[in-house]
């Protein structure tokens, strides 16, 4: 808008673009190591700014009338290429910039005309002063929440709301930028703060809509895990009644089985004597507890919820190979399959409730393979159940386990998936077992 030769325009081309680079990689990172990244830009905005200075020499009016928006498109085109973000996350975080982008564009244009008699100069060190100042604000203040609130907006953001806030900007800040608009008046300046500040709220709503969402999230998530947690100390509650309760049947059986020996013994009936003792020995073989696998936690876990499951009838096939001592923390596993078996006993119960014809069952299978523990469990469910996001409705499942399930296999680089097979739920898991710290050491020692 304030004309000047093409040096000039090269000058103001080049502080916008480095201006916008800088912006977008303090809220977003890279795909590439930093050498990389500098390099791509440097190239790519070479590229731009010549193009845009040989298109001010040709035809300087409607150059300026549309540069910023067509420098900026490109720049936003070639920045999801680079970004490390979700395409419409980085979407979001680039019509944020291209709002900074008016401001320190506007604010040069509208410093130099009312305080400098439109003076070129004072225009480019506004524009500078005004970057300087955005970037500092935001690597000291907002910077870490931005990054951090990316998540939120990844997990929770929907097409049709970023498309009206992006649509929002350009209609706002285009009117802002329309170079026919020649007289600066009091009025036109009122037009351009009420605009910044209207485009700034929209920002700022948008920001604090999903950063409530997000939070909102993270709060069910907690309470999931606590219903978990609590449904687990139930579990393990019932093991240790069971415990006792075996403990005093024993106690109280062992008295009058002292009670028969003795008096065989004072008999002198010794052929009786062991031919009890063999009908005893066979009874305590039928009331030992199932021995599913060598580790304890995923034994007794397993042995609770089979319990449970039968007594629903519900028939339930383990195949289980599982050594005693494993580097994966017993509180994990029994995270995985607690909740796994939970959301089968409940997917069958909504079954039965629905028809109680269909014969509802339970397969889980547990082994590992090399450095790899794979788990798959399948259970009858509801034909309609529904996944969301690649995961089960809260409503198919009871509303607990599967974040938990989740979480938990991201700690070890999991991957696993969740399919309903025309009526037979699915869940798999692969994830890796990490090396014992004996293993651990020796590696290093090596390299």
């Amino acid at each position: 808008m304030l004309g000047g030769p093409v040096y000039v325009a090269l000058i103001r081309f080049g502080i916008s673009f480095a201006g916008v680079v800088i912006l977008f990689f303090l809220m977003t990172e890279s795909r590439f190591n930093k050498k990389q990244t500098i390099t791509y830009y440097i190239g790519f905005g070479l590229l731009l700014i010549t193009g845009a200075c040989i298109w001010y020499m040709i035809d300087q009016e409607s150059c300026v009338r549309i540069v910023a928006f067509v420098m900026y498109i490109g720049f936003c085109v070639f920045s999801i290429l680079i970004s490390k973000d979700h395409v419409f996350l980085s979407i979001y975080k680039l019509a944020l910039i291209f709002y900074l982008l008016a401001v320190f564009l506007i604010g040069g244009i509208e410093v130099s005309i009312i305080f400098f008699n439109r003076n070129v100069w004072a225009d480019i060190v506004t524009r500078i002063i005004l970057i300087g100042i955005m970037v500092v604000f935001i690597d000291k203040k907002i910077k870490n929440s931005i990054r951090a609130f990316g998540y939120y907006v990844e997990s929770e953001l929907d097409h049709f709301s970023i498309a009206v806030m992006v649509i929002s900007i350009l209609f706002g800040i285009g009117f802002i930028l329309n170079p026919d608009i020649k007289e600066q008046t009091p009025y036109r300046l009122f037009q351009i703060i009420i605009n910044f500040f209207l485009t700034g709220a929209l920002q700022l709503l948008v920001f604090r809509l999903y950063l409530h969402i997000g939070k909102e999230k993270e709060y069910q998530r907690e309470n999931q895990l606590m219903q978990m947690n609590h449904r687990l100390l139930e579990r393990n509650v019932e093991l240790m009644e069971e415990s006792v309760e075996s403990g005093r049947r024993i106690r109280h059986d062992a008295r009058h089985h002292n009670a028969v020996i003795a008096e065989y013994i004072h008999r002198g009936q010794n052929q009786e004597l062991l031919q009890y003792l063999k009908e005893y020995e066979k009874e305590m073989d039928t009331g030992i507890p199932e021995i599913i696998c060598a580790n304890m936690a995923v034994n007794n876990i397993l042995s609770a919820y089979t319990r449970r499951a039968r007594k629903e009838q519900i028939k339930v096939t383990l195949d289980v190979e599982l050594e005693k001592n494993l580097p994966i923390p017993s509180i994990d596993l029994v995270a995985i399959l607690a909740n796994a078996y939970e959301n089968a006993i409940y997917g069958c119960i909504e079954v039965k409730k629905q028809s109680k014809e269909r014969e509802c069952f339970i397969h889980l299978m547990l082994k590992k393979k090399k450095n790899k523990l794979v788990i798959c469990c399948s259970n009858t469910c509801r034909i309609e159940t529904e996944l969301k996001n690649g995961q089960p409705k809260p409503e198919f499942t009871g509303g607990v386990g599967v974040l938990s399930i989740t979480k938990t296999a991201k700690k070890y680089d999991g991957e696993y998936d969740f399919k309903n097979d025309n009526g037979v739920f699915v869940f798999r898991l692969i994830m890796n077992i990490p090396l014992p710290e004996n293993e651990d050491s020796r590696m290093g020692s090596q390299i």
